[in-house]
């Protein structure tokens, strides 16, 4: 089988934020690894209590300057994981940083169009997503795909961003996008994180890209949602939308004299 390989080492970044992924983080280390020959991986672990880090921490071993493990002292969250890798890959010169789960539901064959649509095609922001060509989505229940669904066409209504799959956490980053973001400022810590990570890029003129990709549901271990991260990002697109009626676009960015 031909593969289409990353060819600049630490060019890219992928980082998987974890919470007890014992079942799939051997896997999914493994399969990206052996797929593609110079891409790096960053697991920030919210000290998961089955013991994720330490499987990592094997691992490493066997991916040496590869594989890197942030450890945090608690669940502190999905948004605040991807800050601390996005400050961890930025301060480490990476040019591509690539949001990914632990679990395959990321497609990790579909992570090249992703880094391709960024580095070969011009786009700032890349994004797999679910409803690019209508609903790619394979083993949710009905009721959880129509929740997802219309939660982005509400989010596009609320907040006009013109993206179909405003809360997908399959996204390529370039770099100047993150530096150019005051990560610090970023509040949410659920799904709707992504929504706000989309709009502020959007809002501060960067290019986005749908990759259309087949998300499939996890088959091993537990997901993470809660009727707390729905409500969080069901309350905050309309936070998002009422600030920026008030906000200039420049107060979105690292300002000079503020330390990064």
């Amino acid at each position: 089988m031909n593969y289409c390989y990353f060819s600049v080492v630490k060019e890219s970044l992928v980082i998987i934020p974890t919470y007890n992924e014992k079942e799939n983080i051997e896997n999914i280390l493994t399969y990206v690894f052996e797929k593609y020959d110079d891409v790096h991986i960053l697991v920030v672990d919210d000290n998961s209590p089955d013991g994720t880090a330490n499987i990592v921490k094997t691992l490493q071993k066997k991916f040496k300057s590869r594989l890197f493990l942030e450890q945090r002292t608690g669940k502190l969250g999905l948004g605040t994981a991807y800050i601390h890798g996005f400050k961890w890959g930025l301060s480490s010169g990476y040019k591509y940083l690539i949001e990914m789960d632990a679990d395959f539901s990321h497609d990790p064959d579909a992570l090249i169009r992703l880094y391709n649509s960024c580095a070969l095609d011009g786009n700032d922001v890349s994004i797999g997503s679910r409803y690019k060509n209508g609903v790619n989505v394979v083993n949710w229940p009905m009721g959880r795909v129509l929740m997802s669904f219309f939660a982005s066409k509400y989010v596009q209504i609320v907040t006009g961003l013109p993206i179909n799959d405003t809360t997908a956490g399959y996204v390529c980053y370039k770099r100047e996008v993150l530096e150019t973001l005051d990560l610090d400022r970023i509040k949410f810590i659920g799904y709707a994180f992504q929504i706000e990570m989309k709009f502020k890029s959007w809002r501060l003129g960067f290019k986005i890209n749908e990759v259309p990709i087949i998300f499939r549901d996890r088959t091993k271990g537990q997901s993470k949602m809660s009727t707390k991260i729905f409500k969080e990002a069901f309350l905050g697109v309309l936070e998002l939308k009422i600030k920026s009626l008030f906000q200039h676009p420049a107060e979105l960015q690292v300002q000079e004299n503020e330390p990064s």
